[in-house]
């Protein structure tokens, strides 16, 4: 049955977000209708507005869901009417090559067209004519319809407007920690970046025991934040050649064990390789611009220095996602603290220019 719904729509680059009603389509064969509680606000969906990643419009953006399935589609299995579920930006089908080999982040269907659902129609629509959405997401909104592939199911009594946030900048950085870098005991772990992303991974490094995790960026508030999370030692970024020094003098042996690229621009992707020492390991977390390259001389990687990246923090969506909400309802992982400000819908605009202006940790908006 059709309904409609408030949502945030995207008209165009450096246009604000617009907040109106638009029609909303009963979910077909393996959809979800579901009802949002918060959705976080990432830089993704920031970089979607001031140009720098393309996206068509009109669309509906967010894409950190948290909410309860109000109504399921024809042949839908992996959830059912009120379950709480969380929304995973990247797909997982379950048995595509990929699933099944235990890497359901690089799931098959993210090749799929995500601004439309499986039958190439939207959901949404605006005086009869389509409203495209984010990664089949499109949490910006206070209902929305998902394939049920973008669900995971999470306990009933974790809060959704905290929990929202591990559908993509948590999992992302500590997903790089743990699943991608594999930092052992003992480590040296320096992390570029203290934004969302940076900050799961600095506490994810402490969680499995790294002895230094040296924080980088060029914001003192947020250097002050990441001690909060872990940080032993903090670095300022804004000089890179200066930064490089004090890195390796602070993590000893010529460099670091492990790096966490959590910005997206060259210049941090090539600091992070640089900082290691012989046989250690960068990944690349951050969402880089269309169009960035980065130099790096290739005879570095005669000395076993790996660069590589990660999506979704290399996670198990369905077995990931609520373990991290697990080690956050038993203490061990902080997510409110993350959380600078609740808002509503109507408020998405000013909410995003903090964002853009580095003011704040996270915000998350929480539907009525």
């Amino acid at each position: 049955m059709a309904t409609s719904t408030k949502a945030a729509v995207f008209r165009g680059v450096d246009q604000p977000l617009d907040v109106t009603e638009l029609d909303l389509g009963a979910p077909r064969e393996h959809e979800v209708l579901v009802r949002y509680a918060a959705s976080g606000l990432c830089h993704s969906d920031l970089h979607i507005m001031d140009g720098s990643m393309a996206h068509p419009a009109p669309a509906v953006l967010g894409h950190e869901g948290a909410g309860v399935v109000a109504a399921v589609g024809p042949g839908v299995s992996r959830v059912a009417v009120g379950d709480h579920v969380l929304t995973s930006y990247q797909p997982s089908c379950g048995h595509c090559w990929y699933c099944t080999a235990g890497r359901s982040n690089l799931c098959e269907l993210r090749d799929k067209p995500r601004t439309v659902m499986a039958d190439g129609t939207a959901r949404f629509a605006e005086n009869g004519s389509e409203v495209l959405h984010l990664f089949q997401i499109s949490s910006h909104a206070e209902r929305t319809v998902v394939p049920e592939e973008c669900l995971v199911p999470i306990r009933r009594d974790a809060p959704l407007e905290v929990v929202c946030l591990v559908s993509c900048g948590v999992a992302t950085g500590a997903g790089a920690v743990i699943n991608r870098a594999k930092v052992h005991a003992g480590a040296t772990v320096v992390v570029i970046g203290c934004g969302g992303v940076g900050l799961n991974a600095v506490q994810a490094a402490r969680l499995v025991g790294a002895a230094k995790v040296v924080a980088v960026d060029r914001l003192p508030h947020k250097l002050e934040t990441a001690c909060e999370f872990g940080a032993t030692h903090t670095v300022d970024g804004t000089d890179s050649e200066r930064c490089l020094a004090q890195l390796k003098e602070i993590c000893g042996r010529d460099g670091a064990d492990y790096a966490i690229e959590a910005v997206g621009t060259q210049a941090t992707v090539e600091l992070a390789f640089h900082c290691l020492h012989r046989g250690g390991t960068a990944v690349v977390a951050g969402v880089t611009p269309d169009g960035t390259r980065i130099s790096l001389d290739p005879r570095l990687l005669l000395q076993e220095r790996v660069l590589t990246g990660t999506s979704f923090g290399s996670v198990r969506q369905r077995l990931d996602l609520p373990m991290i909400v697990d080690l956050f309802m038993d203490g061990r992982f902080r997510l409110r603290e993350l959380v600078s400000r609740e808002v509503g819908l109507d408020e998405v605009n000013d909410a995003y220019g903090r964002l853009a202006a580095g003011e704040i940790r996270r915000e998350v908006l929480v539907h009525g």
